[in-house]
């Protein structure tokens, strides 16, 4: 690949780059013999972060012997005890679900969810380099965006509850009588994707706005804003804004606590499909520190 085919933008982010910004976090895992398969499929498609939340049974042996190559991804693993914890600093979260639930999120296949991953984060990266071009002292910090992917339990997948912190769902397609995978084969599967849409974008700088491939051409039925003048809220900031809304209508007397039912779901899938960026959430949160005095 030589640099003429490259922006001077684009020669900053490789392949390992881009697939460097994505974590996958595995929920509440039964067998420890998965999360080394898991960790097996992602080492074969260059993902290296492997976050996994509240396990039932450690890692262990057979994790490892299931790892393959990939053991060096269950040493580095971070684990942790809540969904909340793991998220809390992403960006962009997707989860893998086989079947739409209460309060759906926008649905996408692993191409179009590869592609909104790889444009957001050109522009995420776009902009935290501007910003240090502006801060020449010695304090310039350069930080990379963080997009999560989360996958559910071996018997049941990801819980309401979990799958409403997700800006998007993926699914695969599947025989429709029988659409479920195993859980490191939805990671091998999605993770394919993800590998083949990055060569291709990190190599051709003429793709980055539009890609040949039939399905990433078709219309994709979501608000995905293309440019920000501001770096985007992660996950906490998004729920804290969920968490102050719904206590002020709570206040205001617009809701009931004791019938809160749908209030905070609906409110953060509003959040995620506003998208929005820091100075916004600083602009909702002193509006709502004022609303909240008065």
């Amino acid at each position: 690949m030589s640099n003429d085919s490259l922006s001077s933008t684009e020669q900053a982010r490789t392949v390992n780059e881009y697939l460097d910004c994505l974590q996958v976090i595995m929920v509440n895992t039964t067998l420890p013999a998965n999360i080394g398969s898991a960790a097996r499929a992602m080492h074969t498609m260059g993902l290296s972060r492997l976050t996994v939340v509240d396990p039932k049974l450690p890692i262990d042996e057979t994790s490892v012997s299931h790892a393959a190559g990939g053991s060096e991804l269950l040493s580095s693993a971070l684990i942790t005890p809540t969904l909340e914890s793991a998220i809390s600093d992403c960006q962009l979260v997707f989860a893998a679900s086989s079947r739409s639930r209460h309060l759906p999120r926008p649905v996408v296949t692993p191409t179009q969810a590869a592609k909104i991953m790889f444009d957001f984060i050109d522009t995420q990266s776009a902009l935290s380099a501007n910003d240090n071009n502006v801060n020449t002292s010695s304090d310039a910090v350069s930080s990379k965006p963080n997009i999560a992917i989360l996958f559910g339990r071996e018997d049941r997948g990801l819980t309401n509850e979990e799958l409403a912190y997700a800006d998007y769902h993926i699914q695969i397609d599947a025989n429709p009588a029988y659409p479920v995978l195993n859980v490191a084969s939805a990671v091998q599967v999605i993770a394919s994707f993800i590998f083949a849409y990055a060569q291709t974008h990190a190599q051709t700088a003429d793709n980055l706005d539009s890609d040949t491939s039939a399905e990433a051409q078709s219309t994709i039925n979501v608000n995905l804003r293309q440019q920000w003048d501001e770096p985007a809220i992660n996950q906490q900031q998004l729920q804290q804004l969920t968490q102050r809304t719904t206590d002020l209508m709570v206040q205001r007397g617009l809701a009931n606590s004791e019938h809160l039912k749908s209030l905070p779901s609906r409110l953060s899938r509003l959040g995620s499909r506003l998208q929005l960026d820091q100075k916004e959430y600083q602009l909702l949160s002193a509006l709502i520190a004022k609303l909240s005095k008065d």
